[in-house]
């Protein structure tokens, strides 16, 4: 055989040999976070499965995408094949002797496959009631659900969680931080704290109350003792006007210290373009904060009434 030929034969066996090791190379935590974290935030925004518990599952379920069913059927999350699935499959020894698992032509649609698998069973839907932003909750939900059998499954979960920050990845797929070049995180929003002091006062009812003006309208501060039908009388007008220009029913108590509007609010914010929603927070308040209808602020977020929304979500105001 040539000498030309036996080098270019061992030049050949040697990039072989190379790739092969490169390519079976274990990925680090740190090196599968950076792989799949885009693939979890797009999660989180379609499906509102938080992006920290998604990736923590993925790393613990796959060992950070070292497994065989992780490397040989781009199964992330250890999802069985189960009666209804009829794509690829993979045996391997679990539980049983040779189990079924599902197969995934690549690693993002076991991510989406996952998402699917906790939106469409039943036993899953109480996850969607807790708030997005607590990951703790949903790792003990999980569990409670019965998508793992081990007990320190939600430790596990709530570990990897703050050993790595996914946390982090929570809010920016909300949209509360940013993300530098870099990798480093940033605080892009911080909500707006509307207070009395910060309304102008406008003018003086004969009375001696003080009309202040918020989102351009005008309103009172409700003070102690303060009755609808007596405010009425007092600022001359009538108590539907009231009612309806502050979304109150029949026997809405008012609160001291609450903004009430005497003309009609205005159909967007002039001063501010969003809010996150926080623990506690309802849209009637955030109405009554922003001075927006509050048809309008449901209508700008194709929200139905009575709508509940979780812990993070974005509401436009204009």
């Amino acid at each position: 055989m040539p000498f030309r030929l036996i080098c270019l034969l061992n030049w050949v066996f040697f990039c072989f040999v190379t790739t092969t090791v490169v390519a079976q190379k274990k990925m680090t935590s740190e090196d599968y976070i950076i792989r799949y974290k885009d693939v979890a935030l797009k999660k989180m925004q379609e499906h509102r499965i938080p992006a920290s518990i998604t990736l923590a599952q993925g790393m613990l379920e796959s060992g950070n995408g070292n497994s065989i069913l992780a490397r040989e059927a781009n199964n992330h999350f250890g999802i069985k094949c189960h009666k209804e699935w009829t794509g690829k499959t993979f045996f391997m020894d679990d539980d049983e002797k040779n189990e079924c698992f599902r197969a995934y032509r690549h690693p993002e649609e076991s991510f989406e496959d996952h998402s699917f698998f906790l939106t469409s069973r039943n036993r899953y839907s109480s996850l969607f009631d807790l708030e997005i932003m607590d990951y703790k909750a949903w790792a003990d939900g999980l569990k409670k659900a019965g998508y793992a059998t081990n007990p320190r499954y939600p430790e596990l979960l709530t570990g990897i969680v703050e050993r790595f920050r996914l946390f982090h990845y929570d809010s920016l797929a909300m949209g509360l931080i940013g993300e530098t070049p870099e990798g480093k995180t940033v605080v892009i929003h911080a909500n707006p704290m509307i207070t009395i002091s910060d309304m102008k006062v406008v003018k003086q009812w004969k009375s001696g109350r003080l009309i202040h003006q918020n989102n351009h309208k005008k309103l009172i501060i409700i003070a102690q003792g303060d009755e609808i039908t007596a405010l009425a009388k007092e600022l001359g007008m009538f108590t539907w006007q009231l009612r309806k220009y502050n979304e109150l029913n029949k026997g809405d108590t008012l609160l001291p210290g609450s903004p009430l509007y005497v003309e009609k609010k205005a159909r967007k914010s002039y001063e501010f373009a969003e809010h996150f929603i926080e623990k506690g927070e309802t849209l009637k308040e955030l109405s009554q904060r922003y001075g927006i209808r509050l048809s309008q602020l449901l209508k700008m977020n194709g929200l139905a009434e009575g709508a509940k929304p979780p812990v993070g979500t974005r509401l436009r105001l204009r």
